[in-house]
């Protein structure tokens, strides 16, 4: 549990920092690669790469790709369209992309997914109601994929390890979650970056370093060890606790000017749509985190 209050922690001030420092003036593809390259860095000499089952190793891969790579890609980019504010409310989702991703593998179909999915977006439109755009749109968009990934890395974590056990603590087998991730963010700097948006000044690469360090380097690997040693209802609480937590920081030290009533309004009405997604299934292990 320790580990989830400190990740909480460490995320709450992420999202803030990424928005003001980072985002429109840092090329979004660079700004993910830096902070996968830096987290790596950190558990390349802590990794043990050989002597593990071929399928974990993929495993690992695919699950670095997703939760990492796909997923923070997905929402620097959001930043250019969306207020942190916005962000943190539209994360607050992913338990609904876990409920949707577990039905698929069972093969059941629960109609109170796609209820509780419909009413989520009108709370988004609740939020922006005099400002909807094809931007915030696309903003929105970008973010339900990344709970969505996201989501899938969590499900596919907490598996792989039951999959398949081992006596070695769980940074001896982490680095492959990082190069995964690489797998992803290289191409898409090469292909897509932006040379002419680089980091231009101290702050900016102190906050590059910070996030590769703390909040991708230890905040995912604590995230990770964290969802593993508890139960999944821990994990559904702590998932909805770095909302608040990130929009207190937010909007106390960088955003005061927010409307607070149109926030609180439309981020209740996407809370409210949470436990939809509880009717009509059966109790599960596996919930999902942010």
């Amino acid at each position: 549990m320790r580990y989830l209050l400190i990740v909480t922690l460490l995320w709450a001030f992420s999202f803030s920092l990424i928005g003001e420092y980072l985002a429109g003036q840092v090329d979004s593809y660079f700004a993910v690669l830096t902070r996968i390259v830096i987290a790596g860095l950190l558990f390349l000499p802590l990794t043990r790469w050989r002597g593990h089952p071929a399928a974990f190793v993929r495993g690992m891969l695919l699950i670095g790709a997703l939760q990492f790579g796909i997923t923070y890609v997905c929402l620097y980019l959001s930043f250019s369209v969306l207020t942190v504010p916005e962000v943190l409310l539209f994360t607050i989702l992913t338990p609904l992309h876990v409920t949707l991703i577990e039905d698929a593998l069972n093969r059941h179909f629960n109609p109170w997914s796609l209820l509780a999915a419909t009413v989520a977006v009108l709370g988004a439109g609740i939020i922006r109601y005099d400002g909807i755009s094809s931007g915030f749109l696309l903003g929105f968009l970008l973010l339900q994929l990344a709970n969505f990934t996201f989501a899938a890395g969590q499900v596919l974590y907490k598996h792989l390890l039951s999959w398949y056990p081992s006596s070695e603590p769980q940074y001896r087998r982490f680095g492959f979650f990082y190069l995964g991730a690489l797998l992803i963010a290289l191409p898409a700097y090469l292909l897509l970056g932006d040379e002419q948006r680089m980091p231009s000044s101290a702050l900016q690469w102190g906050v590059l370093l910070w996030l590769g360090i703390v909040a991708s380097g230890l905040g995912l690997y604590w995230w990770n060890r964290g969802g593993s040693l508890v139960d999944g209802g821990t994990l559904a609480v702590m998932n909805n606790a770095l909302v608040p937590a990130g929009l207190l920081v937010n909007l106390l030290i960088w955003n005061r000017d927010a409307d607070l009533l149109r926030l609180a309004i439309g981020g209740a009405v996407i809370i409210l749509s949470l436990p939809l997604v509880h009717l009509g299934r059966k109790p599960s292990s596996i919930a999902g985190v942010r």
